[in-house]
């Protein structure tokens, strides 16, 4: 109580308020997480590696290739407590079933995905190009 009094009376003198008095000993430490421990990744950092994992899943089936079928099938889903995916489904077509086939079965195969709470929307990316530099 008597911390927060004195840096109203501060505040109101005009005087800058800082949480902690400064610590020279500290310059340019920076805070790695709770206790010590390294801070977890960020959601955005985890849907990207899950976007990546799913891309590196996906097997181009061979019929679509042929006929130079591309497209990008957008694929919903929750990741279950087992870090998999479940519940999925296409949520946008990428204008040919073999490819939006494709791109739920790349989530299944995909093992083990980052945790992140709520259904998820992917783009799954089928790229004639993309599949020559990869093999």
């Amino acid at each position: 109580m008597t911390r927060l009094l004195l840096a109203l009376l501060l505040l109101a003198a005009g005087a800058p308020v800082t949480a902690e008095p400064h610590n020279p000993y500290l310059e340019g430490a920076t805070t790695l997480g709770v206790d010590g421990a390294p801070a977890p990744p960020s959601v955005a950092d985890r849907i990207a590696l899950i976007r990546e994992r799913l891309q590196a899943a996906l097997v181009y089936p061979r019929a679509a290739q042929r006929r130079g079928l591309e497209g990008v099938s957008r694929i919903q889903f929750v990741i279950g407590p087992d870090g998999r995916a479940r519940e999925v489904h296409t949520s946008a077509s990428s204008g040919h079933a073999s490819l939006d086939r494709a791109a739920e079965r790349c989530a299944v195969d995909a093992g083990e995905l980052p945790r992140v709470l709520g259904r998820l929307e992917v783009p799954i990316r089928f790229s004639l190009e993309d599949e020559r530099r990869r093999h």
